[in-house]
């Protein structure tokens, strides 16, 4: 098992497989963005009745031919039934403030429903471009939607790619502010309370046939307030930029080491290295563990919330028996192997999870060592983060 180490010291190590690591069951869930609608805080069962039969139309869509319409038609008349049945539980669990907006979006989500079943049954190929033109409309900056030519099949797949996008907002609009207090101890650290995204473009070298990409990464807060706090708050200092990719294997991408003696980022107002603790959520608690792999508190059959399913799964690099030894440096996994398999992955609960590559994931794989990052700018949920000591520093 390859280790994820930049440095002597600061590396995120494989340990044995655990006997107990494997016992995770039920099917994996891989896609970046549905991971993170399901690590919302949020316990309404009605509106993950309307989300799964919506994502389960991308496998319905790898049949060939229009007979993938067959599939899709029964998932979307399943997420329409559970939508006008579980309507108003999902009214019930929105937040106050954001209620209007959440009844609103909801509202449009049901006629585009009905709108999309009546397109797949007519198979009217033509009906589907100016539908999501419409849905372009409602959903405005949450997605950027690239039209192209092609069967019905796949122009469906990109109106059921807004759907789903709906079904997040709609539950994002469940969370009624940060659900919960951060220790103590922690609590005067930059911290996210609640999500933020960032685009890291990377110039690329030796590659004819990529020159630039634009990475956007989604933070989770919710999970992980201080370990994505502290990324925040190193990317608002620029500390990422013109830094360049220090490890690319196949296995992981990683950065972070920045020049000179240290291996972490050197607080100017201390002049010592700023770490943050291990921070581990775990499905069914309220808030994170601290301090202690999951392993260390024997959470053997333990889910994270945030898991190292998804290819482009962002966490940070440790020493390996200093679980509180995280500062700057931060991996990003390729590919599963055969000792991190999805939902049965040793890494999780050992190394903080605290976001996802949500676009352009696949050109991970092309960096290599010597790549630079030209930058990483925070695009949206600045204003979740709190204590930013970046501005404290000036």
């Amino acid at each position: 098992m390859p280790s994820l180490d930049w440095s002597p010291n600061a590396y995120a190590a494989n340990p044995a497989l655990s006997d107990l690591s494997v016992l995770i069951s039920g099917p994996p869930i891989k896609d970046p963005g549905a991971l993170l609608r399901y690590a919302l805080p949020i316990n309404n069962k009605a509106i993950r009745e309307v989300q799964k039969p919506l994502e389960d139309i991308t496998e319905s869509l790898k049949v060939a031919g229009v007979k993938a319409l067959d599939s899709v038609e029964r998932n979307v008349r399943q997420a329409s039934r559970s939508l006008k049945q579980g309507k108003s539980l999902i009214i019930s669990g929105l937040a106050e403030s954001k209620k209007d907006h959440g009844v609103e979006l909801l509202n449009k989500l049901e006629v585009g429903m009905e709108e999309l079943q009546q397109i797949v049954e007519d198979r009217n190929r033509d009906a589907v471009a100016p539908k999501q033109k419409e849905l372009l409309q409602y959903v405005g900056e949450c997605a950027t939607i690239k039209w192209f030519a092609g069967n019905a099949a796949s122009l469906t797949s990109h109106i059921v790619v807004e759907f789903v996008l709906f079904a997040q907002i709609v539950e994002e609009d469940m969370v009624d502010g940060f659900p919960y207090e951060v220790p103590e101890e922690y609590r005067s650290m930059p911290l996210l309370k609640g999500r933020a995204a960032v685009d890291m473009k990377v110039k690329v070298k030796d590659n004819p046939n990529l020159e630039e990409c634009v990475f956007h990464i989604v933070l989770d807060g919710y999970n992980a307030p201080v370990t994505a706090g502290n990324f925040v708050d190193l990317v608002q200092r620029h500390f990422y930029d013109g830094m360049e990719i220090q490890r690319a294997d196949g296995f992981v991408v990683q950065t972070g080491d920045p020049e000179g003696p240290a291996e972490g980022f050197i607080d100017p107002s201390t002049e010592k290295t700023r770490t943050i603790p291990l921070e581990i959520m775990v499905d069914g608690e309220k808030e994170p563990f601290y301090g202690a792999t999951l392993e260390e508190l024997g959470l053997y059959k333990a889910q994270t919330k945030l898991p190292f399913n998804a290819f482009g799964t962002m966490a940070m690099a440790r020493e390996e028996f200093e679980n509180n030894s995280a500062s700057s440096q931060v991996f990003w996994l390729l590919k599963e192997s055969e000792l991190t398999p999805s939902n049965a992955n040793i890494l999780d609960g050992r190394y903080a999870v605290f976001g996802y590559v949500t676009e352009n994931e696949d050109f991970l794989a092309d960096l290599k060592v010597g790549d630079v990052i030209e930058s990483i700018q925070v695009v949206s949920g600045l204003d979740n983060l709190v204590n930013p000591s970046y501005k404290i520093a000036g």
